[in-house]
């Protein structure tokens, strides 16, 4: 079998520069290409523009490039969307659905379509939640997110397109600052532990939430889209789970190693978000169908958090 031509939409944004950058190291530097709306640097080439919602450009350049497989990041994040929702449904359904109809009429490969636990809502359990469970969210993010399982679903069942899905927990990683979501804290936190020594947490002490390192995540998709076909059971996005943990529990993690570091707490809109979503993660269905585990734990994400950013953070 011959390697994929991927392109990746959203390759500016938190997941999708680290994702990017591992698939040029497994497949080479030309095979994967990077499209979004701004280019930040002459590491991102191959690289084109690419509004999601421009359907003409999209096709010339699956067409151009030859792309056999698409990973569709781009999308407007929890937060943020809440500003604006009728530009986040736009964008997040949308731009998908661009997506989805390419794959089916150019016949693709693979498409990979990154869900997220802002589908959950009040009425689901939030203690160790299961795959199946009733969906009502509280965003336009999520709102877009829990549709966009659905129509996933349907192509894969309907004209066999081979989606696809996670439902990322809050993602931590040193590579790049957030982008609007409602778990940016846990990225912002280790910013401000070596920058400040103080830190004021948007969201209450006490909110627990999923997360997950950021290579964790990288390697959760990338195992997905390698698993054999036959393996894939869920077409509507897999639960995925790494840690929860609160900004109390994180704050006194870091504390371990940079003793004098504080935190207050001054929630703001964001807070009623979280305290919407779910707390753990039932995972097994990922774990089972695909082999699913991650290698990152609270203590282990701290030490390498640090490791990383330190040098870039304290010149």
């Amino acid at each position: 079998m011959s390697s994929p031509k991927i392109l990746i939409t959203g390759a500016n944004g938190q997941i999708g520069r680290v994702l990017t950058e591992e698939l040029r190291k497994m497949y080479g530097q030309n095979a994967v290409l990077a499209t979004d709306i701004t280019k930040l640097d002459a590491t991102n080439d191959p690289f084109e523009f690419l509004d999601i919602l421009n359907k003409q450009r999209l096709k010339e350049i699956v067409e151009d490039h030859h792309i056999t497989e698409i990973y569709h990041l781009a999308a407007i994040l929890s937060a943020n969307g809440e500003w604006n929702p009728a530009k986040t449904w736009n964008i997040n359904l949308n731009g998908l659905l661009a997506i989805l109809d390419l794959a089916r009429d150019k016949e693709l490969d693979k498409v990979f379509f990154p869900s997220t636990i802002a589908v959950f809502g009040t009425t689901t359990p939030r203690i160790n939640t299961a795959q199946d469970v009733p969906l009502l969210p509280s965003t336009v993010y999520g709102m877009s997110k829990a549709t966009g399982e659905l129509w996933c679903n349907y192509y894969f069942n309907k004209y066999g397109v081979d989606v696809r899905s996670l439902r990322y927990p809050g993602i931590v990683g040193w590579q790049s600052l957030p982008a609007g979501g409602t778990t940016d804290y846990a990225v912002e936190i280790y910013h401000a532990a070596l920058t400040e020594g103080h830190y004021e947490c948007f969201l209450d002490e006490n909110t627990r939430l999923p997360m997950m390192y950021m290579s964790d995540a990288i390697k959760a998709t990338i195992d997905l889209m390698h698993a054999d076909k036959e393996k894939i059971k869920i077409r509507y996005g897999y639960n995925l789970a790494a840690m929860s943990f609160t900004p109390a529990e994180i704050a006194a993690e870091i504390r371990r190693h940079i003793a004098e570091f504080k935190i207050s707490y001054k929630p703001d809109f964001r807070q009623e978000i979280a305290a919407s979503w779910t707390e753990s993660i039932d995972d097994s269905n990922a774990r089972n169908d695909w082999g699913w585990s991650p290698q990152f734990d609270l203590p282990a994400m701290t030490v390498d958090m640090l490791h990383h950013l330190k040098p870039m953070l304290q010149k």
